[in-house]
């Protein structure tokens, strides 16, 4: 009997060990979600006036900011690599401490912003505008916004005394716009700062939201490759008049005219496979069934023909080409020596950009057109979904909308976050944000970029969630 007793009260504290395991940590005082929704909506506003627009990023004054903020939370940052980077460029670094018993986590956001054409908003894009009831600005969605949700809900956790088992680590980096500059000295001259670091999130989710329903949580993965080419012909200059052979408009034409022509081969990566399968719950017989076994469809020409026709899923199947620039003659009646057109290539994260510049020039097939890279390739990654972080966020994610899914995405643009794929970090992209489709297609580097203060707030919870769950 006694042994019996002794087996039930082992397994009664077995049981009970394991469920305090599985909670997430609670804070030990109640937080003021108004407030720090109060706080969010100023904190943004003030840092959208900090005009970071790359060239030439000015993030040192951007960093100095949020050091300043961070500080009057009590947490101290440091401003870094001023000497490196570009003048009036930096990164800043911080972290909040907790009892290390597991690897630490980074929350990544950069402080560059694109250009913003004044005359084409509705109100100034550096004014950080409060208008029936969206914060408006440059880097309101690309990415201020977000760094001010992972900001808000790191002090959200401090104020709450929320017990920690992960180190959470803030950087803020330059110059994301343009060269990712600022991740790739970061990552390269502060390695023994990432050390610890497990986990890293930020930009590169993708929450599809159309006309106010929510359809999944996207955590992004993966994210193609950008491998920029500009392509070259030669010729002898002369007057347009008495037309030549040695004009290399023409020729650079007819190179251009196969490439569009070309359609390059299809490929299906884990990552998208499983994003698929995701999707499929969304649409019903025949079209289930191809999404539910994607790479099977591609080779039924119905099935085929509708999975392309979706820009975002062709985008995701392959490696693409767009032609983005054409430059000749300054005038009409010139026949100029040089012709060049800028593309715009992006590759699948397991593509070898060696072996797709081979395939380019025989699809081309002249000698006389020149390739020349504007860009290095970023360092490939997929990050694994049976993870504790993973599961932190579909855990966040079915809390606030039970009948919603996560899935994994590839980003068909380019983040930070390769950067730090190299040092052996699983990096991923989280959105916290639910925002209407037309509102990301029409302010993401366009105009009038915006967000709802509400959806700041909802977000700001969103993090402090995920932060929580993945103790």
């Amino acid at each position: 009997m006694r042994t019996l007793r002794r087996l039930a009260l082992l397994h009664l504290a077995l049981a009970s060990t394991l469920s305090a395991q599985s909670r997430a940590p609670e804070a030990t005082r109640p937080v003021d979600w108004a407030a720090i929704e109060r706080e969010g909506t100023a904190l943004l506003r003030d840092y959208l006036r900090v005009n970071t627009t790359n060239p030439p990023g000015n993030e040192l004054a951007a960093a100095r900011f949020l050091r300043d903020f961070l500080a009057k939370e009590g947490i101290e940052a440091q401003i870094l690599d001023t000497a490196t980077l570009a003048p009036g460029r930096a990164n800043l670094y911080a972290r909040v401490r907790g009892n290390g018993s597991k690897r630490a986590i980074a929350l990544v956001q950069h402080m560059d912003v694109v250009p913003a054409t004044p005359s084409s908003w509705s109100v100034p894009p550096f004014s950080g505008e409060l208008r029936d009831g969206y914060i408006y600005g440059r880097g309101a969605l690309d990415m201020k916004g977000e760094g001010v949700a992972q900001l808000m809900a790191l002090v959200a956790i401090k104020r709450g005394g929320v017990p920690l088992n992960r180190d959470l680590v803030v950087i803020a980096n330059a110059d994301e716009e343009s060269g990712s500059t600022g991740a790739l000295t970061f990552a390269d001259r502060h390695a023994d700062l990432l050390r610890d670091v497990e986990f890293l999130f930020t930009e590169g989710g993708s929450n599809t939201v159309r006309n106010g329903s929510l359809l999944y949580y996207g955590v992004g993965v993966s994210e193609k490759r950008t491998f920029w080419q500009r392509l070259t012909v030669r010729g002898i200059p002369s007057h347009a008049s008495r037309p030549t052979k040695d004009n290399p408009v023409p020729r650079l034409i007819a190179a251009l005219d196969r490439l569009a022509r070309y359609e390059t081969p299809l490929h299906v990566t884990p990552g998208v496979s499983r994003y698929f399968r995701d999707i499929s719950r969304n649409f019903a017989g025949e079209q289930r069934q191809w999404l539910e076994q994607v790479e099977r469809a591609l080779d039924n020409p119905r099935a085929r023909a509708w999975i392309l026709s979706d820009i975002y899923w062709n985008a995701i199947l392959r490696n693409t080409i767009s032609i983005t620039g054409l430059q000749g003659s300054n005038k009409t009646n010139v026949i100029p020596g040089e012709a060049s057109a800028e593309v715009d290539i992006r590759l699948l994260p397991d593509a070898n950009p060696d072996s797709v510049l081979a395939t380019l020039k025989r699809v081309v097939a002249d000698t006389a057109v020149h390739f020349s890279p504007l860009i290095v390739p970023k360092a490939p990654f997929e990050s694994p979904t049976n993870t504790d972080f993973f599961r932190a966020i579909e855990r966040a994610a079915h809390e606030r909308d039970p009948e919603a899914f996560v899935t994994s995405s590839m980003l068909t643009g380019a983040t930070d976050r390769p950067m730090y794929r190299r040092l052996g970090i699983l990096v991923y992209g989280l959105d916290p944000f639910r925002t209407d489709d037309a509102d990301e297609q029409r302010g993401v580097h366009g105009n009038d970029e915006r967000i709802a203060a509400t959806n700041l707030g909802s977000g700001i919870r969103f993090v402090y969630d995920v932060l929580r769950y993945s103790q």
